[in-house]
């Protein structure tokens, strides 16, 4: 590894408190996903080619989508096949996305194009009607990076459409412009979908929402993945 390569790396390191054997927590160099991958390139060992090889044929895969994004979609239909997922549950979720585009694309006309502004009224939203910002419904359900809709029920599913539609047609209805005004809207389109809530578990008798997830393992004391 050159010295460059060495600098770039340590510039990317950060630092957690981590238990050691000892059972006491030290500070401990540690890199996210993309430092990893980098720090592999970066390894001289013929031992890490086939990682490098496997990273070579991601890039390409990503850079042949490029040019035919139906590779793309192809690829998460695969994936969410493998997850156990069926066709009808496979389309309404790649219909949910195009939704979700509609929603950003009206937010952007009313001058929202951040990120972050994207995710707060996104937990407006979410917590109209479900009480729970995104990042506390993940934790609800025991997930960490994966998606929030791909391990909701129909039912939530259904909830987050409705709120998120509701939201969109009351934006292109009152223009709001901004974030505040635009919040307003948001917690307005997840009350409608709160109301839809109220309807269903008064007619059902129960609560919608469930702690229950897509996967195939639950994640133990931050470290284990135990199967169901």
């Amino acid at each position: 590894m050159s010295d460059d390569e060495k600098s770039e790396l340590s510039t990317k390191c950060r630092q957690l408190k981590m238990q050691a054997s000892d059972s006491k927590f030290y500070k401990t160099d540690v890199l996210d996903t993309k430092g990893i991958l980098r720090l592999i390139q970066s390894v001289p060992s013929p031992k890490a080619e086939p990682f490098k090889l496997w990273l070579a044929q991601v890039g390409s895969d990503r850079i042949d989508e490029t040019f035919d994004p139906s590779k793309a979609i192809d690829r998460a239909i695969a994936i969410y096949r493998a997850q156990g997922h069926d066709d009808n549950w496979i389309e309404k979720r790649l219909k949910g996305k195009l939704h979700r585009f509609q929603l950003t694309d009206t937010w952007k006309d009313d001058g929202i194009e951040k990120p972050l502004e994207y995710a707060i009224l996104t937990n407006e939203i979410y917590m109209a009607w479900s009480g729970m910002k995104a990042s506390e419904y993940k934790d609800f359900k025991g997930i960490r990076k994966e998606s929030l809709r791909d391990n909701m029920s129909d039912l939530e599913s259904l909830l987050a459409d409705v709120g998120e539609t509701a939201t969109k047609e009351l934006a292109k209805q009152y223009r709001p412009q901004g974030l505040a005004q635009n919040k307003e809207i948001a917690r307005r389109g997840g009350s409608i979908a709160k109301n839809t809530r109220n309807n269903l578990e008064q007619e059902l008798g129960r609560n919608v929402i469930t702690s229950e997830n897509n996967l195939n393992g639950r994640y133990i004391n931050d470290k284990q993945i135990e199967n169901k």
